[in-house]
């Protein structure tokens, strides 16, 4: 039987669960390993505990939106400030791409993502090729 490899880790952070379910059911079918979050802190608290490839990330949210998550990721002295960043928003004008790029964001995409844009973008992110 063929040992299957398995994909890297993503941890897609958004409050909508929809979102969340269409991310992960899209990243799971490309190979991806995926773990949710509601907010940054949830977010924070999983990437303390278990290293991760990518995070995907919202930048509406309650608690700690994605900005101030991004900020605080990238202000650890640990490893784990060096997880790429795939940002994800409604927000299209270029003071939102700006914003999220200054929080540490690593690429920043418009929802509504088609499936092949995310898989392709985490693909890019996570180093991933399969």
């Amino acid at each position: 039987m063929p040992e299957t490899v398995a994909g890297p880790r993503i941890l897609v952070i958004d409050d909508a669960s929809l979102v969340r379910r269409y991310y992960r059911d899209a990243l799971e079918r490309a190979g991806f390993r995926v773990d949710e979050a509601l907010n940054g802190i949830e977010a924070l608290e999983l990437l303390l505990s278990s290293p991760y490839d990518l995070v995907v990330v919202d930048v509406n949210m309650p608690k700690m939106d994605g900005l101030t998550f991004l900020r605080a990721l990238r202000s650890r002295p640990d490893p784990v400030r060096a997880v790429p960043a795939l940002v994800t928003s409604t927000e299209s004008g270029a003071h939102d791409r700006l914003a999220a790029r200054a929080a540490g964001a690593n690429f920043y995409l418009v929802k509504p993502l088609a499936e092949d844009v995310l898989v392709a973008h985490a693909a890019a992110l996570s180093g991933w090729h399969r």
